[in-house]
């Protein structure tokens, strides 16, 4: 399980696919993805007022659906590198002061400690090999508030040998050979050995992917 490099990875978006991401993502879904987005960030359980650490932002979508919970009293913080990503965010979220990106990778240490609610990570941190997502979560719990909490949406652990065809075949044709690895490892163990407890979990599409949302004790 200790094979990958991280050149293995896909994680960092870039060139064409980065510039139309979102349309790409709406495309090759079927429209599917924009109410499993949204969906899915409901799910997080944010509330007016609520201070937020995006890792890997994207284009700004994500943030813009968040913001819709926390409010104008509440803050978003977002850490993302890529220069065509970035130009998307900015452009999106320009309106509201109360988004601010950042450049700043997300598997090496953060300065963030004991200042936000919630960290949240999307379909990002199986695309790093072990050593690095270890590195993501120790950041996260450090710069989350005691009784602060970590979502995660990714893949669930599940059987990709036993998985349905189209499932099986996008995990070893399309995604990163690192996708395979998080799917077998035990994300909820990953979690408790950096300090997490009590787990609460939204599955979706088949139970493939999941919400998992992860607690850093009182």
């Amino acid at each position: 399980m200790n094979q990958y490099r991280q050149e293995d990875s896909k994680v960092e978006v870039t060139g064409f696919e980065a510039r139309y991401y979102d349309t790409l993502m709406n495309i090759v879904t079927l429209g599917w993805y924009p109410k499993f987005i949204r969906r899915a960030i409901a799910d997080i359980g944010l509330t007016p007022g609520e201070s937020v650490l995006d890792f890997g932002a994207g284009t700004g979508r994500n943030a813009l659906l968040m913001r819709e919970h926390v409010g104008e009293s509440g803050k978003i913080t977002a850490l993302e590198i890529g220069d065509e990503m970035k130009a998307q965010f900015e452009k999106k979220t320009a309106p509201y002061p109360n988004i601010e990106l950042v450049d700043r990778r997300i598997d090496e240490p953060l300065p963030y400690e004991n200042e936000y609610d919630v960290v949240f990570i999307s379909f990002v941190l199986h695309g790093f090999v072990q050593e690095r997502r270890d590195t993501i979560i120790e950041n996260a719990y450090r710069a989350l508030k005691p009784g602060g909490r970590f979502a995660i949406l990714d893949y669930a652990n599940f059987d990709v040998d036993s998985a349905v065809w189209y499932v099986k075949w996008a995990i070893r044709r399309v995604e990163c050979p690192l996708a395979e690895d998080f799917i077998n490892r035990d994300t909820k163990e990953m979690l408790a050995g950096h300090g997490f407890e009590r787990f609460e979990e939204r599955f979706y599409f088949k139970n493939y992917l999941r919400l998992l949302k992860a607690y850093k004790p009182l």
